[in-house]
């Protein structure tokens, strides 16, 4: 019943049985058996289409009000009563994090916390976020503003330099701020609400939008465009330093911050895994 009950919190969410199953990691079909059982149990239609999207009726709005923070909470305490004490941390972290600096911080941490057991999942910022709220995840590792994140302890621990790579590696003339055109993030995307408006300081404008930075970045090199990516993409994919335009010292950056839920931020093992954190990470 759980699984069902999340089923329909996330497909409330995300508004399409196709995106409810890809960040559920099961089937379409799946998604649409949970559904139809949820239905079956309380005899009421709970989603209808609309178009290519779903959206809840009445009794499934009222039904996901209701049982969302019951469902977290019952998340969280199984996390933080039993994963705790068996000494493992379950992490969500963005994907370009994960992908370039973020294995060498996680591991100099292990060798400070050896007795500590680290789970880590890939996933973009703001399904990390939901993770955390819905309890599946204990900490996260995200980019973005945390303006909207009333609800969680948000800390900052970095900011990223973002850099662009020309097109092709070939050299520009380019002073910062002329305009120009580049290859970004999209808008869904954690970070793209935090460099936006910087971008728009600099005259940067995003010709064409992809749902990775390593995308981004990829189709720069291959002469698609220039590439706004953060450094430690670049750095990645063996872009060397003088081939790439540093923006972060005029104020270009990528925030990336610690999330948790203010309950298990409070916990011991949370807080000096967040301490080790703060002391490796000025060296990745």
């Amino acid at each position: 019943m759980l699984d069902n009950l999340q089923t329909l919190i996330t497909l409330s969410k995300v508004g399409t049985m196709m995106e409810t199953s890809t960040q559920l990691k099961i089937s379409q079909s799946a998604v649409s058996k949970r559904i139809g059982a949820l239905e079956r149990f309380y005899d009421r239609k709970l989603v209808e289409r609309q178009g290519r999207r779903v959206v809840l009726t009445p009794h499934g709005t009222r039904l996901v009000e209701k049982v969302t923070p019951l469902i977290y909470e019952l998340r969280s305490v199984f996390l933080e009563d039993k994963t705790l004490r068996r000494g493992k941390i379950v992490m969500g972290v963005s994907e370009a994090i994960l992908a370039s600096w973020g294995p060498n911080l996680i591991a100099a941490v292990q060798r400070e916390m050896p007795e500590v057991e680290f789970s880590c999942h890939a996933q973009r910022s703001p399904i990390v976020l939901d993770r955390i709220r819905s309890g599946e995840y204990m900490v996260g590792l995200c980019t973005g503003s945390s303006n909207a994140e009333s609800d969680l302890q948000s800390e900052l621990i970095r900011l990223e330099p973002m850099v662009i790579l020309p097109s092709s590696l070939d050299p520009i003339t380019y002073t910062i701020g002329e305009p120009l055109d580049v290859i970004t993030i999209e808008s869904r995307s954690g970070a793209w609400g935090s460099i936006e408006e910087d971008m728009r300081r600099l005259n940067l404008r995003r010709s064409i939008s992809l749902e990775s930075f390593f995308s981004t970045a990829q189709m720069g090199l291959a002469g698609f465009g220039h590439a706004l990516v953060p450094q430690g993409v670049a750095r990645t994919l063996g872009v060397k330093p003088e081939q790439m335009i540093a923006l972060g010292e005029s104020g270009l950056n990528r925030p990336v911050r610690f999330v948790a839920r203010k309950s298990m931020f409070s916990r011991s093992l949370i807080q000096t895994f967040f301490e080790v954190l703060m002391r490796q990470i000025e060296f990745v």
